[in-house]
């Protein structure tokens, strides 16, 4: 049984709990907020669990082998590295930090003390994502094109980071996940309509070695909710809509074949369309996926999906990302 010790009770907090609670290889043992209405509903939920205000009693406890982090973005260097050090595995929500150093330090710090330092990339266990995954792999779709991904929804508007921080690492952690490859270059815009000067509005590329595009679209201020991928094959493509109850995914025998002629003027553009496949998928909670895979990478060794490394890439892309809206939208190399 893993003790875990949670910090943060406030948006996120509580779905963790829960399925902390689920997870029949996991206890939650204490759970830590500043906010005393926060620690009030905690107490009310959990009535057998420490509620304090202090983090440094969670790390301090021997009895406590690992720490959920869902605090804003800017503590989580300090917390993860707290725990780290005093011995504690740790789960922290995306983004893994605010700075692509503070990022590699905990990598680091995790790889020096032996212990498991896992993202709360939380798409990434749907089956949706898994199964996208699992068909890109098999190259059924051909040589990858480009990908494009649009999330956008009516708030909700953060006080501390902007639309890219806050939404962008889900597609930039699928994009990762089941692509594969590393981004040369990121081009960002992004606009502020609420006079707080964070980008609610924005719009980022990247650029890859083999002319493969992938751009995301994010909007705090749409007046639907949209999520959804579009992803181009040299064989086939695929639609993938989180918002659909139950068939996310499409695949379409769709494309172009090009012939070419004697010049490049006479280069012959055939279309094909074929039929539409839609994948049986597992209805089941990517959090509750997510604990239990915590669970197994801790009392089995295994390395995350979402591991440092690739909270450390996500970083990576959202630093080069507001890197590149201060300089007007001039592509920035990440390498």
């Amino acid at each position: 049984m893993i003790n875990v010790g949670l910090i943060g009770f406030g948006y996120w907090g509580p779905n963790m709990a829960r399925n902390v609670q689920e997870n029949s290889g996991m206890r939650l043992h204490s759970i830590c907020d500043l906010d005393a209405q926060a620690l009030d509903l905690a107490r009310q939920r959990y009535p057998g669990v420490l509620c304090t205000s202090r983090a440094d009693e969670l790390f301090a406890n021997a009895q406590i082998d690992a720490i959920i982090i869902a605090t804003p973005v800017n503590t989580h260097h300090q917390l993860a590295a707290q725990a780290l050090e005093l011995g504690k595995h740790v789960l922290v929500e995306k983004p893994m930090t605010d700075k692509v150093a503070t990022a590699n330090k905990l990598k680091e710090l995790a790889a020096r003390m032996g212990k498991v330092l896992m993202v709360d990339h939380t798409f990434v266990y749907s089956p949706a994502v898994q199964t996208l995954k699992k068909i890109i792999s098999s190259g059924d779709l051909g040589d990858i094109l480009y990908y494009d991904s649009v999330r956008i929804n009516l708030g909700l508007f953060q006080h501390d980071i902007n639309v890219i921080w806050d939404l962008a690492p889900h597609d930039i952690s699928i994009l990762n996940y089941t692509v594969g490859k590393q981004p040369r270059w990121v081009s960002a815009h992004g606009s502020s309509h609420v006079g707080n000067h964070l980008e609610n509005v924005a719009y980022v590329t990247l650029g890859f070695e083999d002319d493969f595009l992938a751009h995301f679209h994010v909007n705090w201020l749409a007046p639907v909710k949209i999520r959804q991928t579009l992803i181009g094959g040299s064989r086939k493509m695929v639609v993938y809509n989180d918002m659909e109850p139950t068939e996310k995914i499409k695949i379409y025998d769709k494309g172009i074949d090009v012939i070419p002629q004697n010049g490049i003027y006479e280069t012959l553009i055939q279309y094909r369309t074929g039929d539409i496949a839609v994948p049986h998928l597992e209805n089941r909670e990517p959090l509750k996926i997510e604990m239990e895979h915590f669970v197994d990478c801790i009392q089995n060794g295994k390395v995350p999906w979402t591991d440092s490394h690739a909270g450390v890439q996500v970083v990576k892309v959202l630093e080069a990302a507001q890197e590149s809206i201060k300089q007007n939208g001039i592509p920035i190399d990440i390498g």
